[in-house]
C-alpha cells in the first residue's frame, strides 16, 4: 500500500512538473501559480489564500493565474515543501515544525511558552526585522518565507482523560508535529511523543493508536477530532505560526512591479486570514461544546511552563544565533504580559 501511495505521489509530481514547465515556456499561455495547503475550504487559511489569489489575478491576470489547492490535494505538507523547493509548485503553507528541519532558526518559534500573550506573539511576528532573521535562512534550500499565518494557541486534547497537570500526561501517547523541539517538550512534560502527519491523526485517535494530540480549537471541528476527543485543556503551551513559503527562483524572476503586487498580496492574505481566525475559533469552541460535547478545561499553566523552561536554555545554548531574536521577543513579552482572567 505504501509503495502504491508513493508511486501515485511520484506520478502526481511528474504531471505537476510537466504542467509547470508548459506554463513557463509557452508565450501564449498564462503562467499558472500553484499554491497548496492542508486545510479545508472553509478554513481561515484557505479564505486568506483565496483573497490573495483574487488580488493577484485582478492585478496581474494578463500574465499569471493563481490556483489554490486545499485538503492536501498536492500531498502532505512535507510533500508540498519538497514540491516548492523544486519549483513543481510555487507556494505552500508549511508548519513551523517542518521548516525547523531546513533551518535551525525556526526552532525558536517551537519553544513552549515563548510568548507571554497573544498580543506579544502578534507584535513580534509583525516585526519584520525580527522575522527576516528567520524567514531568509532557507534560501539555500530553494525557498523563502513570504508571510506568516495565525495558528492560534496549541493545547492538549485527549480521548477520555482530562489533562489538568503535567502528571496527567504520564503514559499517554500524544501526537506532536514532526519536530525535535516538540518531541523534547513532550519528554519534559512526561508524555510519550508520537510524531505523525496531520492527515493521519483522526484515524490514529479513532483506532486508539494514540491517546490524544495537541493543536488549536479548529482541529476539533474542522478536522473532526472533537468527535473522538472529549477533553480540551487550555495549557497554551505554544503559539506557533504557519508560514507561507515560495519557490526562490520564481520569486526572484518577478519584476520589481510584479514583486510589489505580490508583496501587497501577502499583506492581504495575512490580514484576511487573521481576521477570519478570530471568528473561526469562536465558532469552533461553540460547536465543539454544544454539538461534539467537548469539555474545555483551564489548568494552572505555570506547572506546564516550569516543566518546559529547560528547553529554552538547551536550544539557545546549541544555537547561539537565536539569542538576539529571543531577547527581542522578551521585550515584546514585557510590553504585552500575560493577563490572568
Amino acid at each position: 500500500m505504501k509503495k502504491m501511495k508513493k508511486a501515485g505521489f511520484l506520478l502526481c509530481l511528474i504531471m505537476i512538473g510537466a504542467f509547470a514547465l508548459t506554463g513557463c515556456k509557452s508565450t501564449e499561455q498564462k503562467r499558472i501559480v500553484r499554491i497548496g495547503h492542508n486545510q479545508s475550504t472553509n478554513h481561515p487559511t484557505h479564505i486568506g489564500l483565496t483573497a490573495f489569489k483574487d488580488y493577484i489575478n485582478e492585478h496581474l491576470g494578463d500574465k499569471y493565474v493563481v490556483e489554490v489547492y486545499p485538503n492536501e490535494l498536492l500531498g502532505s505538507q512535507t510533500d508540498m515543501v519538497q514540491l516548492t523547493q523544486t519549483g513543481a509548485i510555487d507556494f505552500c503553507v508549511a508548519s513551523n515544525a517542518i521548516l525547523e528541519t531546513f533551518s535551525k532558526n525556526y526552532e525558536i518559534f517551537n519553544l513552549p511558552y515563548l510568548f507571554a500573550s497573544t498580543e506579544a506573539y502578534h507584535n513580534a511576528m509583525d516585526d519584520t526585522e525580527l522575522t527576516d532573521e528567520i524567514f531568509t535562512t532557507t534560501k539555500q534550500a530553494g525557498f523563502l518565507a513570504v508571510t506568516w499565518l495565525d495558528a492560534g494557541t496549541r493545547n492538549f486534547y485527549t480521548l477520555d482523560k482530562p489533562i489538568e497537570s503535567p502528571a496527567d500526561l504520564k503514559g499517554l501517547k500524544i501526537r506532536v508535529q514532526q519536530s525535535p523541539t516538540n518531541i523534547a517538550m513532550m519528554k519534559l512534560l512526561g508524555g510519550s511523543a508520537t510524531p505523525m502527519g496531520f492527515g493521519e491523526v483522526y484515524t490514529a485517535l479513532q483506532s486508539n493508536i494514540i491517546d490524544g494530540a495537541e493543536n488549536n480549537e479548529m482541529a476539533l471541528t474542522d478536522n473532526g477530532h472533537g468527535d473522538v476527543c472529549k477533553y480540551y485543556s487550555y495549557d497554551m503551551h505554544q503559539m506557533v505560526p504557519d508560514i507561507l513559503i515560495g519557490n526562490l527562483a520564481f520569486i526572484e524572476e518577478l519584476s520589481d512591479e510584479e514583486r510589489a503586487i505580490f508583496e501587497e498580496g501577502y499583506r492581504i492574505l495575512n490580514e484576511t486570514q487573521r481576521k477570519e481566525w478570530v471568528e473561526a475559533v469562536a465558532a469552533a469552541k461553540e460547536k465543539a461544546a454544544n454539538e461534539q460535547k467537548v469539555q474545555f478545561i483551564y489548568p494552572d499553566q505555570e506547572q506546564f511552563k516550569e516543566a518546559c523552561m529547560p528547553l529554552h536554555e538547551s536550544v539557545l545554548t546549541k544555537n547561539e544565533t537565536l539569542k538576539p531574536i529571543y531577547d527581542k521577543i522578551q521585550k515584546y513579552n514585557e510590553m504585552y504580559p500575560s493577563v490572568v482572567e
